[in-house]
């Protein structure tokens, strides 16, 4: 039987609904989410005492929307595709409200489901991903911000991921500790069942998992379909 060819937009629509899926379940696990998920969160927990009105997918879009001036200023240009990839951000953060509303933010119990959702999520979210590099539709921030550094600076893309994930570590360790300033109150005994403000153990079985689960992903779909446009016009537009 041939595998179906024309998917590229499918994948897109997939991506953004699968990513945000598992960004929510893992966020509800209550273990620690992903160090690039984390600095939205951590932010909204702080900002929503004073800005009721202020969710998770709204603090990812302004977030990203950071993001991408920094991105204009090291790459030193701006192209519209940038705009494009804030409107996925937007997109994007209503969807994981979506799904935040549908499950509620009270972590599960016992611990053990915790875990196993925080792995589920884990899996969804690799799923998503692995449906992003199959499209040629614009990206979310985070990834763009990879490809155009290194594009711009002829730097090798994996080298520059892994700068960027080091940097967002960083950037979500000093805003969990320094904008809370509550470490000395929490009971780190405990930090295998809880996470210190999104981030826990959760998030270092995340890192360790992400890239394998997203390879093996990729590999079922290279099998089961194809990338190719359902509309070549707009893969032509989206490509300049």
């Amino acid at each position: 039987m041939k595998k179906p060819q024309k998917a590229g937009e499918i994948y897109w629509l997939l991506g953004v609904l699968f990513v945000s899926l598992g960004v929510a379940l893992c966020s509800k696990a209550d273990l620690g989410v992903s160090m690039i998920a984390a600095p939205p969160f951590i932010l909204q927990e702080v900002i929503a005492a004073h800005w009721p009105g202020c969710t998770v997918g709204t603090m990812e879009y302004i977030f990203q929307g950071f993001l991408l001036v920094v991105l204009c200023l090291t790459v030193q240009r701006a192209r519209i595709k940038y705009l494009f990839s804030f409107v996925v951000a937007f997109l994007y953060g209503m969807v994981l409200d979506l799904w935040l509303f549908i499950f509620g933010r009270q972590p599960f119990d016992p611990v053990w489901m915790r875990w196993l959702f925080l792995i589920v999520g884990d899996c969804i979210t690799a799923f998503g991903v692995a449906c992003f590099f199959r499209t040629y539709l614009p990206l979310q921030v985070y990834e763009l911000f990879v490809a155009e550094v290194a594009d711009r600076y002829n730097k090798p893309i994996a080298r520059v991921k892994l700068l960027y994930d080091g940097a967002s570590l960083l950037l979500s360790l000093v805003l969990a500790f320094c904008i809370n300033l509550d470490a000395d109150k929490f009971d780190w005994s405990k930090i295998y069942c809880t996470s210190y403000h999104f981030i826990g153990a959760g998030t270092v079985v995340t890192v360790l998992i992400n890239a394998p689960i997203i390879a093996f992903f990729s590999k079922i779909l290279n099998k089961l379909t194809g990338e190719e446009p359902l509309f070549p016009k707009m893969k032509l537009f989206f490509m300049k």
